[in-house]
């Protein structure tokens, strides 16, 4: 026991004049200075990597905003069109170029002659439910009807 105290104390020893040694005190500083440096490089990447990103969502959003006022441009143009005006003196005022006649057909029977259409987004809802396992449509009819909601 008093063999391994003292086995101790000499390492202990070894390690205290080691540090005191100037080379391994200048190592130690060295190897300080090149991680706060490089942690302060990573850091100083990180923030640049941030701000690009937040310049390239700005930058869509400008695009965007950009497509969106030329498209408001051009509907400004639209509105301005000979073709246009005629189109909305026929729909809200009820006129007719010269020589045309109007025939004025109510709404039951113009709707008696139409055709229903099927909805794409119905259709496609459709053709997934059917793909689904037996398992997830029975739990998605327990959430619609749990949910007051109308069958999806």
């Amino acid at each position: 026991m008093i063999e391994k105290l003292k086995q101790y104390q000499t390492m202990v020893m070894d390690y205290v004049q080691m540090l005191q040694d100037v080379r391994v005190l200048v190592a130690a500083v060295f190897v300080v200075i090149v991680l706060l440096i490089s942690w302060s490089g990573v850091k100083a990447i990180d923030t640049n990597y941030g701000l690009q990103k937040q310049i390239a969502q700005l930058q869509q959003q400008n695009a965007v905003q950009q497509l969106a006022n030329t498209n408001l441009k051009l509907q400004n143009e639209y509105y301005d069109t000979p073709q246009y005006l005629e189109l909305a003196a026929r729909g809200s005022l009820g006129l007719a170029a010269p020589g045309e006649t109007e025939l004025i057909v109510p709404e039951s029977v113009a709707l008696a002659h139409t055709q229903n259409v099927p909805d794409p987004d119905a259709t496609q809802a459709a053709k997934t439910k059917a793909k689904q396992p037996a398992y997830q449509r029975h739990f998605q009819a327990w959430m619609d009807f749990f949910l007051h909601r109308q069958s999806s």
